[in-house]
């Protein structure tokens, strides 16, 4: 298990020799000391990559594509291990932990493909007097910022088509989960990325860290995923030099249940789309807005879908339910759940966390909640699916809209051309019809509002982490 800083393709002990405990959410047990990168290991990191970009840039792209290729390859080979890690910092179950990677490593073999893709054009300007010539190259230093909650993916989706346009990397992994970022740094090299491409830098001093790696001349771009509060500070800073940011923030994800439903798919729909990697996941349905008509069914059963579930040590096979993160999330989310109690709901099933060891929140249904209560407004990032019953769908689509955050969305309606008119008219970057999950690589991933800026996945994803350069030419 590596717990050092990967800087220019050594491992090292940080500057000032500061290191930091990993916490098994579980247990509430230390499982591993990291070291912690100051503002002069940020500054390095930062170095290595621009004289590694420049190399790595004129690379043939095919050459890129199959370093990235193999990347894809050995991620998969060491499922098991690096899902074995996401476990044990993170807590999510084992399955969840093995389908992150599987997606994680999606990134790779698709912008593997994507390398050789990068078009420019040219063509004659109206004029007649010149050529207009377009092309893509590469930005130069990335300095990638992720979360906690997918330790792998959160990387990989931003690694790998920044590798595939040619660029260079630095990494601020999250405190509570940098093992399994440090781990898939080093098997990117032993598939073949040149040391200096990738750097892992760990902190205790997250503000100073971005600070050194932004306002180095190299750095031409911030990638992060993360709240909302911490991307407008970043965007703030990032503003200083004028960098290229991309933005993946908060959600506050509507999922709307009309009455011609099919609701038992509704409620497999609604498990997916709320539980699955224990509740803790941007896209996650945050709001139950369900037709009268269907509010008892849907809600007995959800309730008795999530009463179901196993609550414990992710890496025990039959548990569904993970850990949340930490202490202060177990306060944030039943702090929540009280106060929609307190304004007049009910909880059907759960509502207040478990007396155990680790950090454990049962799954809740809340049924009666008011469509303005305080936990329609929050993104709850926890088991807790408040049901909001609708009897218009004008007024329904308000709520649903009345919000800053428009990152994803769910609607279930056996009218597939009513579920696309709300689906449509709903302010989301994604939105899921008759279906709960909807990420895939080959799948533009982003907000609307203030849910984020930019694009990951896709054909446009690449395109985030290039210039765009145009040379008026005559011959």
């Amino acid at each position: 298990m590596q717990t050092k800083l990967l800087v220019g393709g050594t491992w090292r002990e940080g500057a000032d020799g500061d290191s930091f405990a990993v916490i098994d959410p579980a247990t509430g047990e230390e499982i591993a000391t990291v070291a912690a990168g100051t503002p002069a290991d940020a500054t390095a990191a930062v170095d290595a990559a621009d004289a590694a970009q420049q190399r790595w840039a004129k690379m043939p792209p095919r050459e890129r594509g199959e370093i990235l290729r193999a990347c894809w390859q050995t991620l998969i080979d060491h499922t098991d291990e690096l899902a074995g890690l996401i476990t044990a910092e993170h807590g999510k179950p084992l399955a969840d932990a093995k389908g992150e990677i599987a997606y994680a490593a999606e990134f790779f073999r698709w912008n593997s493909e994507e390398a050789v893709r990068i078009h420019g054009t040219i063509g004659m300007a109206p004029s007649g007097n010149n050529r207009i010539i377009v092309r893509h190259p590469p930005l130069g230093v990335i300095v990638i910022v992720t979360p906690w909650n997918f330790p792998a993916a959160m990387i990989t989706r931003k690694v790998a088509p920044a590798l595939a346009a040619g660029n260079a990397v630095v990494i601020k992994p999250p405190r509570e989960t940098p093992l399994t970022a440090l781990r898939i740094a080093e098997l990117l090299e032993d598939a073949g990325v040149p040391p200096g491409v990738v750097n892992v830098v760990p902190t205790l001093t997250s503000g100073e860290w971005f600070h050194a790696a932004t306002e180095h001349r190299a750095t031409r771009m911030v990638s992060f995923t993360g709240s909302t509060e911490v991307g407008r500070v970043l965007l703030r800073r990032a503003a200083d030099r004028v960098l290229r940011t991309g933005m993946e923030l908060g959600g506050n994800a509507p999922f709307v249940v009309f009455a011609d439903a099919d609701i038992d798919a509704a409620v497999e729909g609604a498990m997916v789309a709320k539980m699955r990697h224990s509740a803790q996941v941007c896209t996650a349905a945050n709001r139950f807005y369900v037709e009268a008509g269907a509010e008892a069914e849907f809600t007995e059963k959800l309730a008795a879908a999530m009463g179901a579930m196993k609550v414990g040590n992710g890496l025990d096979a039959d548990v569904t339910c993970g850990p949340m993160i930490n202490a202060k999330a177990i306060e944030d989310i039943d702090g929540l759940v009280q106060s929609a109690i307190g304004a007049g709901a009910s909880a059907v099933i759960g509502g207040s966390p478990l007396d155990q060891p680790g950090y454990f929140y049962p799954p809740t249904v809340l049924g009666g909640v008011s469509p303005d209560s305080p936990i329609t407004t929050e993104e709850i990032f926890g088991p807790v699916a408040p049901v909001i019953a609708f009897t218009d769908a004008e007024t329904m689509l308000s709520h649903a809209n009345n919000t800053e955050m428009g990152l994803a969305a769910y609607v279930y309606s056996s009218d597939l051309a009513k579920a696309l008119n709300i689906g449509e008219r709903i302010e989301s970057g994604m939105v899921g019809i008759n279906r709960g999950a909807m990420s895939d690589p080959a799948a533009p991933f982003g907000g609307m509002k203030q849910s984020g800026l930019g694009r990951e996945g896709g054909y446009e994803g690449i395109y985030e982490f290039c210039e765009t350069q145009y040379i008026a030419a005559s011959w």
